[in-house]
């Protein structure tokens, strides 16, 4: 396959587009005949045989066995949400739900991703997700070190509630007991006790500047110890709808639904996937097949957005189902709550304002 779509002509584009959209609805193997009777392809049987072995060939539809019909391939999903998804447009009693549930005026950020996770399962028949970073309230409150060899040490760090985390640490600097006797006493004085976001870069500029010799293994420590105190575990994530999986064929397999509902219930993964992901990305992610990284979601496709606050991340809304999703709806449902739940965190509005909606 060459990539990118360049290859395709309008009609393969067209054709494409319309066993997407019919593999979506039907769930099944999209063949000739059922596009002859699209109005908008006029085309004969034949020809649209000739264009669908192309798109076969260039890696954009599979036949999933003799003398089937066709169904979309990652890559022609992924096109298809590139390049031919219209966006969909949202039905009057859909936009009202959302407005309702902006009038419901639940002020604190885990409660409305809790309804807006119940919504987001309703509106599209599919799993969905909430998540919502812990408040970074974790501290380092001591630090050891261990010298293991002249280039490697290990670095012990105890929370407040006395759990113990230990992470070995390379240096290309040669290393002795007294630069770990150094360190260890820095991060003691000017670490300890300290919340994540009070981990500044001009306190680490203080530091290193302090070190002296030895300096340069500061910024890996340091990195180590954020790492630490960020990891994704620490975030909650909620769902709803987990029971719309079992509507659709793709996961009628039992072995492989309960590696998937494994991977949903853990939560840790999918945390690490969301956190894992472009935070400069403003719009809505889509993950197909194995885009996902995690093994279990092979067969699925996860879509989700960021919701900021004055510019960081507070939260993330998304959809989990088959590869063969409603991409259009999906999306826009996304988008919708994430935005306005952002434009409601990052303004003095109230949530019926933020929503677009009078407050009488």
């Amino acid at each position: 396959m060459q990539g990118g779509g360049s290859e395709l002509n309008e009609r393969k584009k067209l054709i494409l587009k319309a066993i997407i959209e019919a593999h979506v609805k039907e769930g099944e193997p999209v063949g000739s005949k059922y596009l002859t009777q699209n109005k908008q392809i006029a085309l004969s049987s034949a020809t649209i045989r000739n264009e669908m072995a192309e798109l076969e060939s260039l890696g954009y539809l599979e036949q999933p066995y003799t003398s089937a019909g066709r169904v979309p391939s990652e890559s022609g999903y992924r096109f298809y949400v590139n390049s031919l998804m219209q966006k969909y447009r949202m039905s009057q009693n859909e936009l009202a739900r959302m407005n309702a549930l902006a009038k419901s005026r639940l002020a604190e950020i885990d409660r409305l991703l809790e309804s807006a996770t119940r919504l987001a399962a309703g509106l599209t028949n599919y799993t969905s997700i909430a998540i919502k970073p812990k408040q970074s309230t974790a501290v380092i409150t001591k630090f050891k070190t261990v010298l293991l060899d002249k280039h490697l040490f290990m670095l012990v760090m105890i929370d407040g509630m006395g759990n113990i985390k230990t992470r070995q640490i390379t240096s290309d600097e040669e290393i002795n007991e007294e630069t770990l006797a150094h360190l260890e006493n820095e991060l003691n004085a000017r670490i300890a006790n300290k919340r994540i976001d009070e981990i500044t870069v001009s306190l680490v500029m203080e530091i290193e500047r302090s070190f002296g010799e030895g300096e340069g293994i500061i910024s890996s420590v340091i990195k180590t110890v954020c790492e630490t105190l960020g990891e994704p575990e620490g975030g909650d994530l909620k769902m709803a709808g987990v029971n719309h999986l079992l509507e659709y064929p793709e996961f009628s397999d039992a072995r492989e639904f309960k590696e998937l509902l494994g991977v949903l219930e853990e939560k840790r993964d999918i945390l690490k996937l969301v956190s894992d992901s472009d935070l400069d990305e403003d719009g809505p992610q889509v993950l197909i097949g194995s885009e996902n990284v995690l093994e279990e979601m092979k067969n699925s496709t996860m879509v989700f957005q960021k919701i900021k606050s004055n510019g960081k991340v507070v939260g993330a809304i998304g959809i989990i189902g088959p590869r063969r999703m409603d991409y259009s709806k999906v999306i826009s449902t996304v988008e919708y709550i994430a935005q306005n739940i952002s434009l409601m965190l990052n303004s003095s509005l109230s949530l019926p304002e933020a929503f677009g909606e009078d407050e009488n």
